[in-house]
């Protein structure tokens, strides 16, 4: 009797999450994802200037439709993905652990990532009348002042901690009903990737979360002069990525937020006025007797 041969193991490549898809890359290339001895982990595909623009027009699809989601219905479903990521919670504290992160720490990371989601799921029918406003004034009208998500996001997140960065930056903003495409630390994406995986089962709408890994290098010009992006957040801790980003911004006179959280396992990285940094304060005069 033939020996049985041994099997091959079939090796994941990470890939790209554009408008709900998980999609390979325009340009077939990858990125070797290795430990901190330089084995191989895994490839995962590096996102060009065209899967950008491919995120931005799923994003800019995507507003309409969950801006008029109700506030509760979108904390429900951040609370959804909190739940998903909490059952996946091994793979993602593996994820961790293969490129360099203790046990100990790779757990209290994936423990404040999902408790950050289920913060930021409170705020979602909270911070309207926390940040909004009825104004005193001088006429027979009532005057009210409410905050409107700006639209599109691109999102830079640190390199470290890469689940944990990654979901403190993106939570604040799609909580108001703006739709984000992130970009993923190249120098430790596997665990931001493998969430997009989460998200995808979370009953979110296509296209309100993206995420890219790539070269910051490569991208930052791109992010800062599409003119369909209305604001950029920058987690990267990269001066000269956070020069270019703001030098671009001025082109159709996007908002830039410069995001320095030392240590986003404090709760300082918990913090509604973050929803603030990309919403519009939207203020209304309606008359007294009609």
């Amino acid at each position: 009797m033939p020996k049985q041969a041994t099997r091959l193991a079939v090796q994941k490549t990470y890939k790209l999450f554009i408008g709900g898809k998980f999609a390979r890359g325009e340009s077939g290339r990858i990125i070797a994802a290795r430990d901190a001895e330089g084995k191989l982990l895994a490839n995962y595909c590096r996102a060009s200037r065209k899967d950008f623009r491919d995120a931005v027009r799923a994003a800019r699809n995507a507003v309409a439709g969950w801006t008029k989601y109700s506030a509760y219905l979108r904390g429900q479903i951040l609370y959804r993905a909190a739940e998903m990521l909490e059952t996946r919670r091994r793979e993602l504290e593996s994820e961790l652990s293969r490129v360099g992160s203790s046990a100990a720490r790779a757990r209290r990371e994936v423990t404040a990532a999902i408790d950050r989601l289920v913060y930021y799921a409170g705020w979602t029918d909270k911070f309207s009348q926390v940040l909004g406003s009825v104004n005193p004034v001088a006429t027979s009208h009532f005057n009210f002042t409410t905050p409107e998500p700006t639209g599109v996001v691109v999102a830079l997140t640190p390199d470290e901690p890469a689940l944990l960065g990654l979901v403190s930056i993106i939570a604040p903003i799609i909580v108001s009903g703006n739709s984000v495409v992130a970009l993923a630390s190249a120098a430790n994406a596997l665990a931001p990737l493998t969430f997009s995986e989460i998200i995808a089962t979370s009953d979110l709408p296509a296209g309100v979360f993206n995420l890219l890994a790539g070269d910051r290098g490569e991208l930052a010009s791109p992010f800062a002069s599409h003119m369909d992006v209305n604001a950029i957040v920058d987690g990267s801790g990269d001066e000269r990525i956070g020069a270019e980003l703001q030098t671009g911004s001025a082109i159709n006179v996007k908002r830039y937020i410069r995001r320095d959280a030392a240590n986003y396992f404090a709760h300082d990285a918990e913090n509604p006025y973050w929803i603030l940094d990309t919403v519009e304060m939207k203020t209304a005069w309606h008359p007294i007797g009609l």
